[in-house]
């Protein structure tokens, strides 16, 4: 069973924390953080350590690491501490549903894929990827390194997703278009064609009627 330190304090964390103690085999023993925001001694009656010192209390030799973090700067705070404890010469986790679906699906190293995820044959995951619950990733697909794809995005099959790239909540891409990287695509957006790098979508939130409630009959 492989000893594993979560980095980070916050919700997310907390999440995650829970997802690897009630639906896998390793064995939690810490938590750590950046030393200027560690916020208490412990959480979830486990150690809070010091990034910068954990070689200190846990040595890449006898533990491994696994880094939740969000899409901060566009995955980039995620993928810098992914390389730093990397060359730090720690290895990693991934985690993977065990209420998703998929077959043998390459899955890389330092990623989350969540609950009712249904991912289908001869798609690849790569390095520290986040794909929260509920997408639909279609055949063929290939998602690259640093992505987080929000829950009940849909990728048709043979869909190409590039570095870095955010694609939030309700997203539809269409079959074989290849997204660029480091884009941001918005909530609820549809994606028919291939996209630059850098770019960004958003579709805009729905209209407001000038009427009250009380005056529409449905």
């Amino acid at each position: 069973m492989d000893k594993v330190v979560i980095f980070g304090n916050r919700p997310f964390a907390e999440t995650i924390y829970f997802y690897l103690k009630h639906d896998s085999e390793y064995e939690i023993v810490g938590f750590t953080v950046d030393e200027d925001h560690i916020q208490a001694e412990s959480f979830h009656n486990l150690p809070v350590v010091p990034y910068q010192k954990l070689e200190k209390y846990y040595s890449p030799k006898e533990y491994k690491l696994f880094i939740p973090l969000g899409y901060e700067n566009l995955n980039k705070l995620r993928a810098e501490k992914y390389y730093n404890a990397k060359k730090r010469g720690y290895s990693f986790i991934s985690y993977v549903s065990s209420k998703a679906y998929y077959h043998g699906t390459t899955v890389g190293e330092n990623c989350l894929i969540l609950e009712n995820n249904i991912i289908e044959p001869f798609s690849i995951i790569g390095d520290n990827c986040i794909l929260t619950g509920g997408n639909y990733i279609g055949h063929h697909s290939v998602i690259n390194d640093h992505c987080f794809i929000a829950s009940h995005v849909v990728l048709g099959g043979g869909v190409n997703v590039g570095e870095y790239t955010f694609i939030g909540l309700n997203a539809t891409i269409r079959n074989y278009v290849k997204i660029g990287k480091e884009n941001i695509i918005g909530a609820g957006s549809i994606i028919l064609s291939n996209t630059e790098d850098e770019a960004v979508y958003s579709p805009g939130e729905t209209a407001k009627f000038d009427v009250p409630s009380n005056l529409v009959n449905i």
